[in-house]
């Protein structure tokens, strides 16, 4: 048995249904997690998802901003959402699949000021990684089968941006913010699963800034690219990876999102 687990920050589901039809028809996951979904629960789009067979959800939305769903072929179990730094901003759900929890996050971004004491934003942003890492720690153990995935909007790996010594002076690569995620993924002994996939040496991209490809450029010649969106797990189910795809194609889909999908397959 083996269960896929898509993760894609779709900025605004309502807009991307179309782009959601292309996904299935390429990658065809058991599992789609999605992050901005930028919609209400009581007006996500459930009806088109379910005619693919998506008939399983979880929905933690606003209206506008944020928001994050678990979409499923195979049942949902403990459905939980969690909020963070005293915020009800609808940033993280969970839910248990063939026995693997699988964590739905998406990271604050930060601003664009890399001073905690200068930008609420980036504080916000260091505070929420903080205490997602305590909470982890506290309330899992590294035994336990999970995975998570999302837009964790931060680059850690010299290769995971276009130009290290360039980016690490911007939000989504400084050092503050890789100890910071670094920190979480020490907490269960997360594995990076790209990473199992694509050697660290490699460059592995999957958010490209919607200035490329403005003025007649072409954003893969270009290739600014920064890898934001993570698949983990703990150790029992990253040991049973046995597939590992960006869809890369997607970022020409129009309307763009600026982030594509990732997907992993595990035997489970």
């Amino acid at each position: 048995m083996a269960l896929s687990v898509c993760t894609w920050n779709v900025n605004s589901i309502r807009l991307r249904m179309a782009h959601l039809d292309r996904l299935v028809e390429a990658l065809a996951p058991d599992v789609l997690c999605l992050q901005e979904t930028k919609v209400r629960d009581e007006l996500f789009p459930l009806l088109e998802l379910a005619s693919h067979g998506y008939v399983h959800t979880a929905l933690h939305g606003m209206k506008g901003y944020n928001g994050v769903a678990i979409l499923s072929r195979k049942p949902l179990q403990d459905v939980r959402t969690q909020s963070w730094c005293g915020r009800e901003d609808c940033r993280h759900i969970s839910a248990r699949i063939d026995g693997i929890e699988v964590h739905n996050l998406y990271v604050p971004a930060g601003g664009d000021v890399p001073d905690a004491a200068l930008n609420p934003k980036f504080a916000h942003k260091l505070q929420f990684l903080d205490d997602l890492g305590d909470w982890f720690a506290a309330s899992f153990g590294r035994s336990d089968p999970m995975v998570l995935v999302g837009d964790l909007n931060v680059a850690p790996l010299d290769t995971d941006v276009w130009d290290h010594k360039r980016l690490s002076r911007i939000i989504t690569h400084t050092p503050t913010e890789i100890a910071r995620l670094a920190h979480l993924q020490s907490t269960l002994g997360w594995v990076d699963v790209a990473r199992r996939f694509v050697p660290p040496e490699d460059h592995l991209f999957t958010w490209w800034s919607y200035r490329q490809g403005a003025n007649g450029t072409d954003w893969r010649t270009v290739n600014r690219g920064r890898r934001l969106d993570h698949i983990w797990a703990t150790a029992p189910v990253a040991e049973t990876a046995t597939a590992f795809e960006v869809l890369v194609d997607a970022r020409d889909w129009l309307p763009p999102s600026d982030h594509v999908p990732v997907v992993a397959t595990f035997g489970v």
